[in-house]
């Protein structure tokens, strides 16, 4: 058969649903052979990037690669970004490109660049093929790979003369594979260490967001009593309207939640990764950490725990679990005041009307409007930190922002693919201006497929997370103001519903609006972050510190 042909066989075989996209002459092959496809889907893009991100998400949500697809030259460039957003937020993806042939020259060096080579350092594995013949072992590789704790970024370079080839070669099933379980002793070395100890604290992370550890960790937590808070990456895995939840890892220091995290003498630290921010808890005499994680600890100057257990993290908290003997010592009862301190600052907060929309008060009603299986995706920007902090998380992966590679411009994307995934609940997008502008024409995309979702854009025409720190280091006001264009009459430009916050409360009822009606609907929501510096940088330290 033609190699194109099975290329798309071989992405059958792995249960590719979609392959998200902006082809180019030369992946004309493989378009040719993916619109015979009866199982794949194609979903064009107006931007690589976007469909980078939109399969990206997809992989966040379903564990299996998605799979995007663009030309050589500028738009493999253009994939740059979303490989690393994937490889640094631990979602799987495949990156298909293509080249010009390479068994003989046609257009001299005209838009060729060595794209293996470029995304060699942002990939767990990245092939040009140059044999139809080795076309299934490498698409299969490239799945396995991108989908392997911790999952990531693949690529695979397909020249049009080999998408041309005639080959014999048949696609590979995909093998039965299960992840180890952690050793006994190692999990009897963590529950001594857990019951020798006056304050332990558990520490949820990135990693325990992707293999479904939530009904384990819960019931470790309500056999213990061990009070456990997120780090961005890992909220929801326990619904955080449990009284035992200290909060979420939003600020780098000084919060609430940091004196919790003090009163600690020894922290379960599970499915934790260097990359994400911050990684607070470790310094030289200070509390133990047990790393409970599918990977080894990767050992940085602010990480490096003194007890592995290494496996399926499910089964690791299932084991520590069924052994531990809870401790009559074990004393929580300060960190719980930290928490209830936070909450009354924030209920406070929350209670401010103001218009432009204060912050504190935006992320109390959205949480009001979204059902506890809904999800929201946030942009990059600093109204990500009120939201890290404030919004109580219900689900798993129903709070999807970047705290990895922090991109902006991933709001939009994602919430697409979150819709997709996932046609029956509530899908919302919440950008800054500034980020929701880097991906706005995919506007275009969502209104073509019919999507389900409000695009709720926070309108203060800055840079508003550069101009906060900006403030925070003492520098003048400069270089990051600038005009937008009327959102609700560029939503409409694109076939989309339009609608502009008149007050604090107009905003409940455009938000149950939007989400109550189908289709794409964009919310322009004027924000007032003049107190962003003084509460974040200085109000909650200093309350905190008092305590």
């Amino acid at each position: 058969m033609k190699a194109s042909d099975l290329f798309i066989q071989c992405l059958e075989e792995e249960g590719v649903e979609y392959i998200f996209g902006v082809p180019g002459e030369e992946n004309l092959d493989m378009l040719d052979s993916l619109s015979r496809s009866e199982k794949i889907r194609l979903i064009l893009t107006r931007h690589e990037q976007g469909a980078g991100f939109m399969a990206a998400t997809y992989g966040r949500h379903t564990g299996k690669a998605g799979v995007c697809m663009a030309t050589l030259g500028p738009g493999a460039t253009n994939l740059v970004t979303a490989a690393a957003y994937a490889q640094l937020g631990g979602m799987p993806i495949l990156m298909v490109t293509g080249q010009k042939p390479i068994k003989k020259s046609k257009q001299g060096r005209f838009q060729i660049l060595d794209v293996v080579a470029m995304m060699g350092p942002l990939t767990k594995f990245t092939h040009q093929l140059a044999s139809a013949d080795n076309i299934p072992s490498r698409v299969r590789e490239a799945i396995r790979l991108a989908e392997e704790e911790k999952p990531g970024a693949t690529h695979i370079e397909f020249p049009e003369d080999v998408a041309d080839e005639q080959t014999e070669s048949r696609p590979l099933k995909p093998s039965l594979a299960r992840r180890p379980s952690a050793d006994p002793k190692a999990v009897r070395a963590a529950v001594r260490r857990i019951e020798a100890a006056k304050a332990p604290l558990l520490v949820i992370g990135a990693g325990a967001n992707r293999k479904l550890t939530g009904k384990m960790l819960l019931e470790f937590v309500e056999k213990t009593g061990i009070p456990f808070l997120t780090t961005q990456l890992g909220k929801g895995v326990i619904d955080e309207a449990h009284p035992k939840f200290l909060g979420c890892a939003a600020l780098s220091a000084g919060d609430f939640v940091h004196r919790a995290v003090e009163d600690a003498d020894l922290i379960l630290n599970v499915g934790h990764d260097v990359i994400e921010k911050p990684p607070f808890f470790m310094k030289p005499g200070g509390a133990e950490v047990i790393h409970i994680s599918t990977r080894t600890a990767e050992v940085d100057p602010v990480y490096f725990p003194q007890i592995e257990v290494i496996g399926d993290i499910a089964n690791a908290i299932w084991q520590i679990k069924e052994e531990i003997v809870p401790a009559p010592g074990w004393n929580f009862d300060q960190m719980l005041a930290y928490r209830a301190a936070e909450v009354a600052h924030t209920k406070k907060l929350e209670c401010d009307e103001r218009f432009p929309i204060f912050p504190p008060c935006l992320v109390k009603e959205i949480r009001k409007a979204m059902p506890a299986d809904g999800i929201i995706c946030l942009d990059n920007g600093v109204y990500k930190i009120w939201f890290a902090r404030n919004y109580t998380a219900r689900q798993p992966n129903t709070v999807l922002l970047d705290n990895a590679l922090a991109t902006m411009g991933a709001g939009l994307p994602s919430a697409m693919a979150s819709a997709m995934v996932y046609p029956t609940r509530k899908v919302m997008a919440i950008c800054g201006d500034g980020g929701f502008m880097m991906n706005s024409q995919e506007m275009e995309t969502a209104v073509r497929l019919k999507l389900n979702i409000t695009v709720l854009i926070l309108n203060d025409g800055s840079y508003g997370m550069i101009r906060w720190k900006q403030a925070n280091m003492g520098f003048k006001d400069f270089g990051l103001t600038y005009g937008n264009p009327d959102f609700v009459k560029y939503a409409e430009a694109y076939g989309a519903k339009g609608h502009r916050v008149e007050s604090a409360a107009h905003l409940p009822l455009l938000l149950r609006r939007t989400l109550s009606e189908p289709g794409v609907h964009l919310i322009d929501c004027p924000v007032d972050y003049s107190d962003n510096d003084r509460i974040l940088n200085r109000e909650i330290k200093e309350m905190s510190a008092a305590l």
